[in-house]
């Protein structure tokens, strides 16, 4: 059996940044990490709100000075209209650029830099059980040849993405209340023309016919792009049976996509995420607690899962110090309540998106420049300011906003 402080299952954005805030702190940390890095995710575009949980652990000059693309704001196009944010232009206080990165090259450097710091990760590892019964947890892992051993911790922290490993092992898992949608994606050698495309400007198509169906197009700094498409299940069966088939038919329905990738290389299978959005039935218990995905996902349409995911990781890596410290914490208000102040937002924008009011509000014509810097700033992941009216309020007030464009 071994001892540590603090195990975080998981190597990727949130793991590593809840691992590096901790060991800072002077926390013995070790990841646990079913994988080998690098590795293929998805969601590559970051949002400027992730910057600050970066800098706060210490990774800031290393990503950089990496050489992603950078991103400095998200064009919305329907029917040949289109709207653009920049994400200087915002309402809320904080950075006005980030990048969209090959999560492979991105995940390794800020696992590099977790190790750097002091963090140990154990690569090709697995929890495969957790007892929280006693005065300290118990997990049981297992190697790369089978092998397992028992590792008993001071408190786990689950950053273990679509693996979900916690809310598994402990029957936490709830139903989502989003409807059941399905991303279907690749990355292409995009061969786009700088003349017709802003590459730092990370995209997201409507479809020309189905409001509710939508395509992202994030370009990266190597002349290859993330391209993929969402849709409820039902409305991609009924093109064909066959993904790739699927994919390249409506692909070829959005004449604007289409043209912009005219030259394109298809290199790369078609890869899908059904049913993504996820939800538990808490956040924390004695012994542990949830990071990002491990915890909720609502939908990939404003690149929000990073960004939560950071988000949760600097909270609790907060809390767990104080904890750890002996002082007294209560992680439903220090932990909970903060995270789903942001993630309520969020979940706000998505339903405005789906039902049709932020496109309307998105597409209108006659933006006013103070009411578009507060819509940017959520779009920025700026989520958690709520001196910002879209943020305190949201779903009433796009509600209202979106009854006074269609005015």
């Amino acid at each position: 059996m071994k001892d540590n402080n603090v195990i975080v299952i998981g190597a990727g954005p949130a793991g590593c940044i809840a691992a590096a805030l901790l060991q800072n702190k002077g926390h013995q940390v070790t990841i646990v990490e079913r994988d080998v890095f690098p590795r293929f995710s998805i969601g590559e575009s970051l949002l400027p709100q992730c910057m600050e949980y970066i800098e706060q652990a210490g990774m800031l000059d290393a990503v950089n000075k990496a050489g992603f693309q950078l991103k400095a704001g998200a064009a919305f196009i329907y029917q040949g209209k289109q709207s653009e944010f920049c994400f200087s232009d915002k309402f809320s206080l904080g950075f006005d650029t980030t990048f969209q990165v090959q999560r492979d090259k991105f995940d390794s450097l800020l696992a590099n830099e977790a190790q750097r710091m002091g963090v140990e990760i154990r690569w090709q590892e697995e929890v495969i059980s957790a007892d929280f019964s006693a005065k300290k947890p118990l997990l049981t892992i297992k190697q790369a040849d089978g092998s397992a051993y028992q590792n008993e911790a001071s408190f786990v922290l689950d950053a273990s993405g679509f693996g979900r490993v916690l809310p598994r092992l402990l029957n936490l898992e709830k139903a989502s209340d989003f409807p059941c949608r399905q991303s279907l994606f690749t990355h292409i050698e995009d061969r786009i023309d700088l003349s017709e495309y802003d590459r730092s400007r990370g995209c997201i198509i409507v479809h020309p016919d189905y409001k509710d169906v939508w395509y992202w197009l994030i370009p990266f700094d190597n002349g290859r792009c993330s391209l993929g498409v969402v849709a409820e299940p039902d409305f991609l069966q009924s093109i064909a049976e066959d993904q790739q088939q699927v994919f390249q038919s409506l692909i070829s329905q959005e004449p604007g996509l289409a043209n912009l990738i005219r030259n394109a290389k298809f290199d790369t299978r078609i890869m899908s995420l059904k049913g993504y959005s996820a939800n538990v039935t808490s956040l924390y218990g004695e012994g542990y607690a949830l990071l990002g995905n491990a915890g909720e996902f609502l939908d990939p349409i404003f690149s929000s899962g990073v960004t939560i995911a950071m988000k949760s990781a600097s909270l609790a890596a907060e809390v767990l110090d104080k904890q750890l410290n002996q002082q007294q914490v209560d992680w439903q208000k220090e932990f909970v309540e903060p995270l789903n102040k942001g993630v309520k937002t969020f979940r706000a924008f998505v339903d405005a998106w789906y039902n049709g009011d932020l496109q309307d509000i998105v597409f209108y014509n006659q933006q006013q420049s103070n009411i578009k810097q507060m819509i940017c700033s959520v779009l920025a992941g700026y989520v958690w300011d709520e001196k910002n009216p879209y943020v305190k309020n949201s779903a009433p007030r796009l509600k209202t906003l979106a009854e006074l464009c269609r005015e």
